[in-house]
């Protein structure tokens, strides 16, 4: 431990080592949508700014795998991985699977278009390492279509993806098989809502984990948090598993919080998202012991939420007048 740290600050920033890929500290950013396209400018800006002080890995925004290939290349999207990695910080990526403005349930998709969605993750995952990016990680939480294909009541399936825990995670793990297979070497992320009320149960998700620990899963991302007790919803997963590395998220800006979870062992990584959109420094500042001089989030919607539902780059109130990323 050093000396020069809070006591309950310092486990924040013990490195940690998955796969061979040494995260520097265990703060990660998470996913957070911000309308900047990845083969342009504003998102090299935008991830050099949230790399810049201090985290120990920044997971991009849910990307739709159809873009790769026709948007996005290794080249054109290496810049970011470029300027996250210049930050000191490791670099994963969120894959999503359904193009923009369209709306699919399970039960609109036919084998083939299974079989396509597959060879699409995998293709994006082969991009995504070839730019250089450490990780993958397909979004498989929020009621979006793989956690649909996850949960009885929005999965009607009567064929081999519907039905029994067994066949509603067949999806679920045929992505995250095609992904592991694509990045090779690199890091294969999962993110995963724990339990869904009137829908599925922690057994079903412990189902879901057994099978994604078989195929190579090195990082469970589980979302959303708690306002209760912080990493309440990772921790059993964590007990149940205790070499596989897990993500906790849940108002972690708040610094007790963040060292709560670590020194309780409810998980070995905490995600700041909105803290990190308005104070970059947080990493920085809480290493120092500045916590006075954090910047925190008001939970306004103004800036962020907002502005993401209107299509334009995601900011935040707080920040100064005319300042832009």
């Amino acid at each position: 431990m050093n000396d020069d740290l809070h006591p309950d600050t310092a486990p924040l920033f013990e490195p940690l080592t998955v796969r061979g890929i040494t995260l520097p500290n265990r703060i990660v950013v998470p996913p957070m949508v911000s309308n900047r396209d990845l083969n342009r400018d504003e998102a090299v800006r935008w991830y050099r700014r949230l790399a810049a002080h201090g985290p120990g890995l920044v997971i991009v925004e849910a990307t739709r795998v159809h873009r790769f290939g026709d948007d996005y290349a290794a080249d054109n999207i290496r810049p970011v991985v470029d300027a996250i990695h210049a930050g000191g910080a490791r670099a994963a990526i969120q894959l999503f699977p359904v193009p923009l403005k369209e709306n699919w349930a399970p039960a609109d998709l036919s084998p083939e278009k299974i079989a396509e969605l597959t060879e699409q993750f995998a293709h994006a995952a082969r991009v995504c390492r070839a730019a250089g990016f450490d990780g993958v990680e397909p979004h498989g939480a929020h009621g979006y279509l793989l956690n649909q294909f996850f949960s009885p009541t929005a999965n009607t399936r009567t064929d081999a993806y519907g039905g029994s825990v067994e066949n509603r995670c067949r999806f679920n793990v045929q992505i995250a098989q095609a992904c592991r297979e694509a990045v090779g070497d690199g890091l294969l992320l999962y993110r995963h809502t724990p339990v869904e009320t009137d829908s599925y149960t922690i057994d079903d998700s412990f189902a879901l984990t057994d099978a994604l620990i078989e195929l190579g899963l090195d990082i469970l991302d589980i979302s959303p948090g708690s306002n209760r007790r912080p990493g309440d919803l990772v921790a059993p997963f964590k007990e149940r598993y205790p070499d596989l590395t897990t993500i906790a998220v849940g108002r972690m800006d708040v610094v007790s919080r963040a060292a709560e979870v670590l020194c309780e062992n409810r998980a070995d990584l905490v995600a700041v998202g909105r803290g990190m959109l308005v104070d970059a420094s947080w990493p920085q500042k809480v290493r120092a012991g500045r916590l006075d001089e954090i910047e925190h989030c008001d939970e306004c919607s103004v800036g962020c939420f907002n502005r993401l539902w209107a299509g334009e780059w995601v900011g935040c109130a707080k920040w100064p007048e005319g300042y832009e990323v």
